[in-house]
């Protein structure tokens, strides 16, 4: 019997996957020309939360502790890697308590002192965090006789958890930039640094004192350091990809092709094109073998910068699936006050790089979980919602054919809408993307706005096993008018042998008030 692949679904520590027998993939000859640098090593790189961060923390940790038992068989193993053991300071900032700056201070100051002490070096009380930070690492380095390796993992955190109240974060910020700081102060007895986060503010000390720190971000060369390629996939998890094929009554090519689509999309990169599949997805679909691909990461991997961003920010009506012309500039993030919503998207994961073109990119959606969960978050803005129930009503009834219900509640959510202040009248494609996010959001559907045909293009189409759904909208038109197009230009004529009910649905709507005004329907003659 062939040896089952055991995939990690809820560890992710190095020294526990390798003794346990977890799939490990091999990302030690990227980390190789990083440890073995010199002094002048101080790494950081950014990406979405549940990525991978705080896995090759882990394992650098067991590289500078000279642990090479746990890494035979990869490729470090049989590089000339020194394996000496140095002093070791582990952070880690994520799931702080932010509700108050005392409450963040306190755990502060206990996350501090228990690396500290863990490290068999002395915390004093007396002294702020940052100065004991100081002190623990000559202590370290004197004593040991050897620098000190620095690993801090979501350092960006307790700062992003409090964007919702700007002068809070500000001061959690501070607090922050005084023990970066300490960093430059003894640049002399490190060894080596690699700090990790989602989003890379860039008035933290760290980067403006740090004149040789290596941002790792948008690097070429590390572009797959985190996260899955086709290749690695294929290399360790064939097996059960085997398995979860005909668990899912799915060729394995079809297999593999559903399973990029709704996994595999994050570019990292401005010159390297390779696409890497989000690993803790990976693993969770991997591991629980279901007959579904659902969403798995946006549970547990939305960033709390994102989601408290935006509670006092609006989301821009804009075709998320393809923002074009947007600068290095525009994803950086530097004043709290100002922050860019394409760059809290693209920090946080919810976009990735879809394409460069020096010195403009263009970003999108990295996967269809992304997709779904995104437009599920904005229907619930759009209803002034926080549950699903709207929308898994408005869409049950499309996908059942009950034409009538479904028009009546997309009149509801049509009124509930709020658009800019700036603008004086919406255009078609406002009142167009709203209902590609609403079916899109559900799941149920497959959705292509401006489906092109022969003659001309439909608005939208939405089908489901059973039923294609052709809209065209109007403003300030009548639906009558609106049917009497997808007729005219045969915009339903591509479905009409598809063996499925066809139904042709017009909208209309004011501009000036930019409500739903009128609704017609009817089957494919």
């Amino acid at each position: 019997m062939e040896e089952e692949e055991k995939i990690a679904q809820g560890t992710y520590d190095f020294r526990n996957m390798r003794k346990d027998g977890y799939r490990y993939v091999d990302k030690t000859a990227l980390l190789y020309p990083l440890v073995t640098r010199g002094m002048d090593s101080f790494f950081f790189i950014s990406r979405p939360r549940r990525f991978g961060k705080s896995l090759m923390l882990s394992t650098l940790e067991c590289l500078f502790r000279g642990e090479r038992e746990l890494f035979k068989g990869l490729a470090i193993d049989k590089m000339d890697y020194d394996w000496e053991s140095y002093p070791i300071l582990h952070f880690n900032f994520g799931t702080m308590d932010v509700t108050t700056f005392e409450a963040f201070q306190a755990g502060f100051v206990a996350r501090v002192q228990e690396v500290i002490e863990d490290a068999k070096t002395t915390y004093n009380p007396a002294l702020a965090p940052n100065d004991n930070f100081s002190r623990a690492i000559k202590a370290l380095a004197r004593e040991r006789g050897k620098p000190v390796v620095i690993l801090i993992d979501e350092y960006d955190a307790p700062v992003g958890a409090a964007l919702s109240d700007i002068a809070k974060a500000t001061a959690i910020r501070a607090k922050l930039s005084a023990f970066y700081g300490e960093i430059k102060n003894n640049v002399g007895n490190i060894r080596f640094m690699m700090m990790t986060g989602v989003t890379k503010f860039t008035q933290l000390s760290v980067f403006s004192a740090l004149n040789n720190l290596t941002d790792l971000t948008m690097d070429s060369r590390y572009a797959t350091l985190l996260g899955y390629t086709d290749e690695e996939l294929e290399a360790n998890f064939s097996k059960t990809m085997h398995r979860h094929a005909a668990v899912m009554g799915l060729s394995y090519k079809a297999y593999r092709e559903k399973l990029r689509w709704w996994y595999n999309g994050y570019r990292f990169a401005r010159w390297n094109t390779t696409k890497v599949y989000n690993p803790y997805a990976i693993g969770q679909t991997l591991g629980a073998c279901e007959p579904a691909f659902i969403g798995t990461w946006i549970a547990t991997g939305q960033t709390s910068a994102v989601i408290n961003y935006f509670t006092n920010n609006q989301l821009a009506e804009k075709d998320y699936e393809n923002v074009e012309g947007i600068t290095a500039e525009d994803l950086d993030v530097c004043g709290l006050e100002n922050i860019r919503p394409v760059a809290m998207l693209y920090q946080g994961g919810y976009l990735t790089i879809k394409d460069f073109r020096d010195p403009y990119f263009t970003l999108g959606f990295p996967d269809e979980e992304v997709r779904r969960a995104f437009n599920t978050q904005l229907v619930q803005k759009f209803v002034g919602k926080n549950d699903n129930d709207y929308r898994n009503l408005t869409c049950l009834a499309l996908m059942k054919g009950d034409i009538a219900t479904f028009l009546g509640r997309l009149s509801d959510l049509y009124a509930h809408l709020s658009y800019g202040p700036k603008e004086n009248r919406v255009q078609e494609f406002s009142f167009q993307r709203i209902l590609y996010v609403l079916l899109t959001s559900d799941g149920s559907f497959r959705v292509t706005a401006e489906d092109r045909q022969s003659h001309g293009r439909a608005d939208l189409v939405a089908e489901t096993p059973e039923r294609v759904f052709v809209f065209e909208l109007k403003v300030d038109g009548t639906p009558q008018e609106a049917l009497e197009q997808i007729k005219e230009k045969g915009y339903a004529e591509p479905y009409r042998h598809s063996g499925k009910e066809v139904h042709l649905i017009g909208l209309s709507f004011d501009g000036e008030t930019r409500q739903l005004t009128g609704t017609a329907a009817e089957p494919l003659a």
